[in-house]
């Protein structure tokens, strides 16, 4: 199994210029918050009568958060945090007076539309394309973006994200 810092610098390899950065750094957040925002509108039929936040979207956080566990426990214990902000921005939008899912697909179209525009302007294909894993990197990159400027160790290597 690759490191986190292989991973890391995998995908830093193609986000580097700052304009893509930048987007990056809106576009990711959106595209969870919108995919665990569509995913808690499917309900898990055993459970969800119980336990009503026990859903598809509360379900993929966790094993994403398993996931993360995998490759650097300081990364995961600080994804839970913003994980929970998330599903705090999908009641949010849960709120308004249109249908979750509808605010979910227009967010999540256009924050695509700005990770492509993103990449033209790097010049370089979106790391997914070669394996889908990088999907579930996106947002390890930035919180160890802010490790690295907080100083926190997240690995047992020293990732290069630029």
């Amino acid at each position: 199994m690759r490191s986190v810092d292989q991973w890391l610098e995998d995908y830093g390899d193609s986000h580097r210029h700052p304009v893509n950065k930048a987007l990056h750094w809106v576009c990711v957040p959106l595209i969870v918050l919108t995919v665990l925002g569509l995913l808690s509108l499917l309900p898990l039929p055993w459970v969800s009568a119980r336990w009503p936040w026990l859903n598809a979207g509360s379900l993929a956080a966790t094993l994403a958060v398993l996931y993360y566990l995998r490759l650097s426990p300081p990364l995961a214990l600080g994804v839970l945090p913003l994980l929970l902000l998330a599903f705090v921005g999908i009641d949010a939008l849960a709120a308004l007076p249109w249908p979750l899912w509808a605010s979910c697909i227009v967010i999540f179209v256009v924050a695509w539309i700005g990770q492509f525009i993103g990449h033209a302007v790097e010049g370089r294909r979106p790391s997914f394309f070669k394996d889908l894993q990088f999907l579930l990197i996106g947002p390890l990159w930035l919180l160890a973006f802010v490790y690295r400027a907080a100083g926190i160790r997240y690995s047992g290597g020293t990732a290069a994200i630029r």
